[in-house]
């Protein structure tokens, strides 16, 4: 601690995450540091320095990214070894845009760093125009749109999805437009009922009810849909369609295994209901077999690549059961005769590439940097993350409400999504809130936000201060 006391400037110019930075980095440079050396927890270094958290943190983000520290979840953080540095990106592949070093941090939806998919896009772009003229003046077709599926396939290889053939997927605008096309081959009659976890995706709702249908929340357990209670709801509503992410639970990050999945494939199969599994937010590999290989006549799959590209092109894809390729083609070209083609041509051409899934593994590995960081500084509250998710959820302790502490933590620049967004109308919520990655900011921007989080949740609004 001294060592960085002593070389501690609190009066000198700029701003003072840059003079800690600049203490720590001469201790080591004089050798006051050695490789390996455990720098103090951040808050102690803070309240020793009589400066903020945050700016502690922001300076140890700074050093760490230039290499000199290394941060390690749940162990603290160490003087880094020169030797062993991680080399930077290739030069065909650095960033196209800068992270913002910002005060004002969105947390409320994942935000995916550029790591060479920009320049990609845009090269596609360009690649695009030299297509076949004929592409640009007749309306698309399904054969025209074979390539792209076939491109489709070749990006879920991996993903136990069962039998699968390019005519069982159709292409879709993003995720969402995936689940309507999916509601409007499966939904029948004036007043259909669709069963939603009681923690969902707000976008279930949203479609279900642009169908006119009825929704209906499901128990939960620490594995997921309770299958006693999905047979007696399905029952119940005569219920024709369960929505479900089992692989990555959005928002809760909850993991549902396979026992547990074969246990609802049967409720399925006794009493007719279909499945929709909605995978958008799986960003690493899928962990277990999907609903569509447990009960592959009854269930559907939906997925983009938003969480592991780009969000912008709106690229998505429904993938229909065995027997109803015809029943979801039939929606698309009646909708809107499928993506217009130039999308179609350009989904082909990124998920063919070369460098595509080294791209991807780069926005994962940042996107890690980032949880690693957020989980560092949360670690001590009640809190479910993953190296490969995208958001983290948080349990509030005694004192803070859902509302509240959004409300709290906008007011210092931070935005997280209450659990009250993720339950029906009449359903019940806990006081819990989402806090996604924001990789378009800066590390030090993030943990800054993140530092405040954990600044309101250590000083909950009942607590009598003395």
């Amino acid at each position: 601690m001294d060592t960085i006391l002593n070389r501690y400037e609190s009066g000198g110019a700029g701003p003072k995450y840059r003079a800690v930075a600049g203490a720590i980095r001469s201790a080591v440079e004089e050798g006051a540091l050695a490789v390996g050396d455990r720098l103090p927890p951040v808050r102690e270094l803070a309240w020793s320095l009589g400066i903020t958290p945050g700016t502690v943190a922001r300076a140890y983000t700074i050093l760490t990214d230039e290499g000199a520290l290394r941060a390690e979840v749940g162990r603290g953080t160490f003087v880094a070894d020169p030797e062993a540095r991680v080399p930077a990106l290739d030069a065909k592949w650095q960033r196209h845009n800068t992270p913002e070093e910002t005060d004002q941090v969105r947390l409320l939806s994942p935000r995916l760093p550029d790591m060479g998919q920009v320049s990609m896009i845009q090269d596609a772009l360009r690649r695009l125009a030299e297509r076949p003229a004929l592409n640009l003046l007749n309306y698309p077709s399904r054969e025209g749109f074979e390539p792209a599926r076939r491109a489709v396939m070749g990006w879920l290889k991996g993903t136990p999805l069962g039998s699968l053939d390019n005519e069982d997927i159709v292409l879709s605008h993003g995720g969402q437009s995936g689940i309507s096309l999916v509601m409007q081959a499966v939904l029948r009659g004036p007043r259909p009922v669709v069963l939603l976890e009681e923690l969902t995706y707000v976008g279930f709702r949203r479609a279900a009810e642009l169908l006119r249908a009825e929704v209906v929340s499901v128990p939960m357990d620490a594995q997921g849909i309770v299958p006693d209670a999905l047979e007696a709801l399905v029952r119940k509503h005569g219920a024709q369609l369960l929505c479900t992410s089992p692989e990555m639970h959005n928002p809760t990050g909850l993991f549902t295994p396979l026992e547990r999945r074969r246990e609802i494939a049967e409720v399925a199969r006794r009493t007719g209901l279909q499945i929709l599994e909605d995978d958008c937010y799986r960003v690493g590999r899928a962990r277990e077999l999907a609903y569509r290989a447990l009960l592959p006549e009854q269930s559907w799959y939906v997925s983009s690549i938003s969480k592991t590209i780009t969000p912008a092109l709106r690229i998505g894809f429904a993938i229909a059961p065995q027997g109803r390729r015809a029943d979801l083609r039939r929606v698309a070209e009646h909708g809107f005769f499928g993506l217009a083609r130039p999308l179609a041509d350009l989904t082909e051409d990124i998920l063919t590439r070369g460098e595509t899934p080294e791209i991807m593994t780069r926005v994962r590995d940042e996107l890690e940097r980032y949880i690693r960081v957020a989980v560092n500084v949360l670690g001590t509250h009640d809190l479910v993350w993953r190296e490969d998710m995208p958001f983290l959820w948080l349990q509030l302790p005694a004192g803070w409400r859902a509302g509240a502490f959004c409300q709290a933590a906008e007011a210092q620049g931070v935005q997280v999504r209450s659990a009250d967004e993720f339950a029906l109308r009449d359903g019940f919520a806990p006081h819990a809130v989402r806090i996604a990655v924001n990789a378009q900011v800066t590390l030090a921007s993030f943990e800054a936000a993140v530092w405040r989080l954990r600044g309101l949740l250590d000083n909950p609004p009942e607590q009598i201060s003395v």
